[in-house]
């Protein structure tokens, strides 16, 4: 100072200050690992979830997997048993047919037997059947619901047990699709057409009288009397006596299958 006293001048501690900055760099380096750290922690920790719930949804998804093989597994084997089953059957039934068609023919007493129509009309219907194409179905049977229904299902039934393929409302018909156009579809498909004849039947019902207008386009019409006559049949339509036809008056409904399904299935060859 100006009075003569001294003056204290503070000196810059260079190396101290280096000895700060590297303490301000360490913590920074320090705190900087930390939240990286931290970042890694919580990145494993949703990692380890993320794999936890891959590994429970994979292990879900093989036991599904797993039992849905099983029923594949399952259904294949069902499905090969009953396909085996069909083999039999069909060849039991081929062996049927043809010991029918045998029989029937022969003139013997060991089955039933022909009037000498039905023969005509069996002979006839076997001979147009062969020169057929194949179809999806070997008959069509047309009935009357209101009184035909217990004799059709028989008759169906029967020859279903036979190996006749038979297109049958009650079991073809799909719901939501016009009627009228499926039975024009399973007409068309049948080799052969069955008419079951009863009272409502010549009636002239709607459906019925449709359903004959088609069968009587087919040379291969087969017609069932049940409770009418061939006189009644003449008043209804003046085609269907010249065809002659099968009467439940006569024949049981079985033997009237067997009959029908031996003019249908033409006889196996070995």
């Amino acid at each position: 100072m100006r009075d003569g006293s001294s003056i204290h001048v503070a000196r810059f501690n260079a190396a101290q200050f280096r000895a700060q900055v590297r303490a301000a760099e360490q913590k920074a380096r320090a705190a900087q690992r930390q939240a990286v750290r931290r970042v890694q922690t919580e990145f494993d920790r949703v990692d380890r979830e993320n794999q936890r719930r891959v590994n429970e949804y994979n292990r879900q998804a093989r036991r599904q997997v797993d039992a849905h093989n099983r029923q594949i597994t399952q259904v294949n084997a069902h499905n090969r048993q009953v396909n085996t089953q069909n083999r039999q059957a069909d060849a039991r039934n081929r062996t049927a047919v043809t010991e029918l068609n045998r029989r029937l023919r022969s003139g013997g007493s060991s089955g039933p037997t022909y009037t000498p129509s039905e023969r005509v009309l069996a002979d006839r219907v076997q001979e147009r059947v062969a020169a057929l194409p194949e179809r999806d179905h070997d008959a069509f049977l047309s009935y009357a619901r209101i009184d035909g229904h217990n004799v059709g299902t028989a008759l169906y039934a029967a020859l279903t047990a036979l190996g006749v393929d038979v297109w049958f409302d009650e079991v073809a018909i799909k719901p939501g699709v016009s009627q009228s156009r499926q039975m024009d579809v399973g007409v068309r498909s049948a080799r052969c057409g069955i008419a079951l004849l009863t009272p409502a039947y010549l009636a002239g019902r709607f459906w019925t009288e449709r359903e004959l207008g088609a069968l009587l386009h087919k040379p291969t019409l087969i017609p069932v009397l049940d409770n009418v006559t061939f006189d009644e049949v003449a008043e209804y339509s003046g085609f269907l006596p010249d065809l002659a036809g099968f009467e439940t008056a006569r024949d049981s409904v079985e033997v009237i299958a067997e009959k029908i399904a031996a003019a249908v299935l033409p006889p196996t060859v070995d």
